[in-house]
């Protein structure tokens, strides 16, 4: 239930407070003081989008807040699933900002607009008059038959049946429309393989290779630089050995009379033996680099080969090539087994269309058996409403192909008058008889829908007179069930309002700004008088609407 709308700088409203309860609630004042500015400041804490021009003040940003007090398992669940906190009353706030850009809270956490739609649909039912057209809809003439039927555990059982059909339906029809481009994919992702298959990657090699392909490109180089090194160490003639012997010598000669020479020529020794020892080794590496142009052409062509693969796959070693070669082989597979999966599809939707048929029987069954139901309490309204002669018929066509609410057409069928028969409601009732349907409709969803408030904007358009009291007195009854607030310019209607606010304006220095006032008896009575007569209140106004208070 909405306890509290506050309201500030939007539209003609530079701030406005009201306070609701329950029962049923009015709205009245005159055309153009902003009773529907309201409904639509109402709107932005439900999900509908908004920008700057809402804002009356340019310079500072709009707030609108709603407290409902609600709860249960329901409330609960949607709390834990969105990670906002628990929170009573809970407060539902939007601010739109001088750049147009708004945003959300619930219990003051920032939430998307969707979240906030999904909460605000299950808390208001906002019946706009517009809404009126929503009687030609096949979804909402759905919705009215299902709120009878109450068979949201079988619906929700056959869009989950539903869904899953679609997405396999997806899934066929995209491999089956792929077919031939798969084909095609298979020839060309089978040479490709071929190709590194037959290459025998090893991952590393061309690093190896390229070594290899230096070594032997400059085998001659590399032999004599070795072996010039190793005569220039330890030759017969003129070496580093062939010195160092010399040296020796000479410190040998030194020691009598030099102690020092002793550990100078120990150090020459080791020198000697190091010396000794490389000069071998470069004596044995000269011989073991063989130039081997055959060898060297292989290898060149090998690295090539691979170069080839690389620049052809955008890739810079083995190790990438691999990895594609993988890939290639795993597309192929995949490739191979489509048409299986194609079978396997085909089962699968058959054992889903089998099922949705079964489903969509049952839902169609159940409508069928409560439209009689439907049918006689809506006549029996339409009475109550003035249209004693209405006829309210539901046709139910069962179509060959389903959609989210099952296999049904539903078209409401409508006569005010004994010789016409029912047709398309759109095509022949009036504005006044369609807003009396409306409100029959809404008046019988309040039995069998948990919503608990639900907003009118003048549901009451088009009638007067003796049909505008029992417009009331059915507002009223609604009241009972669930918080109805009502706008209108009907004293009938307004007469049976347990709250009565009246919303004016008035002019100051530079704008024009709306307010509302919660009416006490006194003045309840004398705005319903002025409705009977005008801006002149008159005494016999005053007693014709102290009649209409009484009476209601």
């Amino acid at each position: 239930m909405l306890k509290k709308l506050l309201v500030r700088n939007y539209a003609l409203i530079r701030e406005l407070e009201m306070n609701f309860d329950k029962g049923f609630t009015v709205l009245t004042g005159e055309t153009g003081a902003g009773k529907s500015i309201i409904l639509g400041a109402l709107s932005l804490i439900l999900g509908v989008r908004a920008d700057s021009s809402s804002l009356l003040d340019k310079s500072g940003k709009c707030l609108v807040e709603g407290y409902f007090d609600i709860k249960g398992e329901t409330i609960r669940e949607f709390f834990r699933k969105n990670d906002i906190d628990e929170m009573h009353p809970v407060i539902l706030r939007r601010e739109v900002s001088q750049n147009g850009r708004s945003r959300a809270f619930i219990n003051d956490t920032p939430v998307t607009l969707d979240v906030m739609k999904e909460l605000g649909n299950s808390l208001i039912d906002i019946h706009s008059q517009h809404q009126n057209l929503l009687l030609n809809s096949n979804q909402f003439q759905l919705s009215v038959i299902d709120s009878f039927a109450d068979h949201n555990t079988l619906l929700d059982e056959y869009r989950t049946v539903y869904n899953e059909y679609k997405r396999l339906e997806w899934e066929y029809r995209t491999f089956a429309n792929d077919r031939d481009k798969r084909i095609a994919d298979l020839d060309y992702y089978s040479f490709q393989l071929k190709q590194l298959d037959e290459a025998k990657l090893r991952e590393g090699e061309e690093k190896d290779l390229e070594e290899e392909q230096e070594l032997l490109t400059h085998a001659g180089e590399i032999n004599e630089a070795l072996a010039n090194s190793s005569i220039l160490i330890s030759g017969d003639d003129i070496s580093a050995l062939n010195h160092l012997n010399e040296v020796r010598k000479l410190l040998e000669r030194i020691v009598p009379f030099y102690p020092d020479a002793e550990n100078l020529i120990k150090r020459i020794e080791s020198t000697v033996i190091e010396l000794n020892d490389l000069g071998n080794e470069l004596n044995n590496k000269a011989f073991s680099v063989e130039g081997d142009p055959a060898r060297l052409e292989h290898v060149t062509e090998r690295l090539d080969n691979l170069n080839s693969l690389m620049q052809k796959h955008r890739v810079e070693d083995t190790k990438s090539l691999i990895e594609i070669r993988e890939e290639l082989r795993n597309a192929i597979s995949g490739i191979e087994t489509s048409d299986e999966r194609l079978s396997e599809l085909e089962q699968m939707l058959d054992k889903r269309l089998g099922r949705l048929n079964e489903l969509a029987n049952k839902i169609s069954e159940n409508r069928n058996y409560h439209l009689p139901f439907i049918e006689e309490k809506m006549k029996n309204l339409l009475v109550q409403l003035g249209i004693p002669n209405g006829r309210f018929e539901i046709k139910l066509v069962q179509k060959d192909s389903f959609s989210e609410n099952g296999r049904d057409h539903a078209e409401f069928l409508f006569s005010a008058n004994k010789q016409t028969l029912p047709e398309n409601i759109g095509k022949v009732a009036s504005g006044g008889e369609l807003s009396r349907v409306m409100l029959s409709l809404k008046s019988l969803l309040t039995d069998n829908k948990s919503l608990p408030t639900i907003f009118f904007d003048e549901i009451d358009a088009g009638v007067s007179g003796d049909v505008a009291t029992r417009v009331g007195n059915i507002l009223e009854e609604m009241g009972k069930k669930m918080q109805v607030i009502n706008i209108t310019h009907l004293p009938q209607v307004a007469a049976h309002g347990t709250m009565h606010y009246h919303v004016y304006k008035e002019d100051e220095a530079d704008s024009t700004i709306t307010h509302i006032k919660l009416l006490d008896d006194k003045e309840k009575l004398r705005e319903v008088a002025r409705l009977l007569s005008g801006n002149e209140i008159t005494k016999a106004s005053l007693e014709n609407a102290r009649e209409l208070i009484e009476g209601a």
